[in-house]
Order: C-alpha cells, then sequence, then structure tokens
C-alpha cells in the first residue's frame, strides 16, 4: 500500500541542529588535537611504520647492497653500495621490465605506492623480477585512509591491501613473506580523515590491529628460485 505524504517521515529539526552544531565543534577542535602534516616524515601514521622499516634496512647492511626505491628516495641516505630511484611516469611499475632493470638490484622498497597502480598483481610480480635472487623487498600500503588522488600527475587510488591481502599478494608473486605488520588506533582513523595529521607527543602511538591504518611487510626472493 502506498504511503501518504503524510505518514513519511521527515527529519526533525533538533537532528539537523544537532549536526551543525557537531560540525562546528570538529572543525574547532580537530586542528587543535590533529595539526596538519609538515612533511611525510613527520606524518603520525608513519612514525611507528618508518620506525620499524629503518631498523629492517639497517639490519640487512646497506653498505654491501645496491636499492632502488619506487616513486620516492626517503630511504636514499642510508648509505647503499648504489642507489636509485625509478619514478612514475618515467618508471611504470605495471610495464614490462627492460634488460637494465630485471635482476638490477639486492633491495626494492616501495612505500605507498601500490594503492595507485593498475594492477597490483603484475607490480608485485615486477617488483619481484627487479630482485637478485636473495634479494628483499620492503612494501608499504595504506587500508583505513580516505581517498587521495593527483589526477595531473596521473595518480590515481585505486586498491586498499589488509595486513593478510598485503601478504597474499607478495606471497602470489613468488616472494618468501618474512614479516607483515600494521599500525592503527579508532584515534588515529579519526586523525587522518581531514588531513595527514603530524605526530605531537599527545597523540598516542597504541596499536589496534583490527583499526589498520598502514600495512607494511617485508618479503624476500629466494636465493634459487623453483
Amino acid at each position: 500500500m502506498a504511503r501518504s505524504a503524510a505518514s513519511t517521515p521527515t527529519r526533525r529539526p533538533l537532528p539537523r541542529l544537532l549536526e551543525r552544531l557537531g560540525t562546528r565543534v570538529r572543525r574547532s577542535v580537530e586542528p587543535r588535537i590533529f595539526p596538519e602534516a609538515a612533511d611525510g616524515a613527520d606524518q603520525w601514521q608513519r612514525v611507528v611504520m618508518d620506525r620499524a622499516i629503518g631498523d629492517h634496512l639497517e639490519g640487512l647492511g646497506p653498505a654491501a647492497l645496491s636499492a632502488v626505491e619506487i616513486s620516492g628516495d626517503a630511504q636514499a641516505a642510508r648509505g647503499w653500495k648504489e642507489f636509485r630511484a625509478l619514478n612514475y611516469p618515467e618508471f611504470d611499475l605495471c610495464a614490462e621490465l627492460d634488460d637494465a632493470n630485471r635482476g638490477s638490484c639486492d633491495v626494492v622498497v616501495c612505500e605507498q605506492v601500490l594503492e595507485h597502480v593498475v594492477d597490483p598483481f603484475v607490480a608485485a610480480d615486477h617488483l619481484f623480477e627487479l630482485l637478485r635472487p636473495g634479494g628483499h623487498a620492503v612494501v608499504s600500503t595504506p587500508f583505513l585512509i580516505k581517498q587521495h588522488e593527483l589526477p595531473l600527475y596521473g595518480m590515481l587510488d585505486y586498491w586498499r591491501f589488509t595486513p593478510r591481502g598485503l601478504g597474499l599478494l607478495l606471497e602470489r608473486s613468488g616472494f618468501v613473506v618474512d614479516h607483515v605488520d600494521s599500525w592503527g588506533s579508532r584515534l588515529g582513523v579519526l586523525g587522518n580523515l581531514d588531513r595527514w595529521s603530524a605526530h605531537r607527543p599527545w597523540l598516542p602511538l597504541s596499536n589496534r590491529r583490527d583499526l589498520a591504518v598502514v600495512v607494511w611487510a617485508f618479503a624476500h626472493r629466494p636465493a634459487a628460485d623453483a
């Protein structure tokens, strides 16, 4: 039976008023709790992840290794034997590798890139192919983070990965996954909704694994490929 106009529920003024009031309070309070980040290294979401990745890379002994970083040079200053940055669009991680890049490094670092590629499965295959047998990969991705795109630079946002999903993605490409981890919290999700919040002493680094904001994995290519 069709509902009459009189029986159709209407939105009451009080909820609308509370919503507007809540929006005003949020806009007033959030900037004081969650300051905007000055740069990537200062981002609250990256603190725990960056420490873990830094410790892992130092443990590999960078002075004896050649490294490639995909779309960035955040790890360039670690004293590598050789370091190269392969940046999009000159280097497309989804395109077929040329002979100069195939098997060309001991370590590949791919941070916050896989969410922007059209085909992450092919991209993971190419990370594997970049490495020499026995080489190491460091991969990080966001999970509970807002969509972020720069269309003018060809950077679109396609994918999100849980810790389990990132591990499976790498295993599918032939990697042995050594470690997968994540960082996040209820406050961490909220604090990165409207800005990339800078880390400040009052912002906790406690972790809830069911609320991952960022995810990272350490893996290696077997020394003797099957």
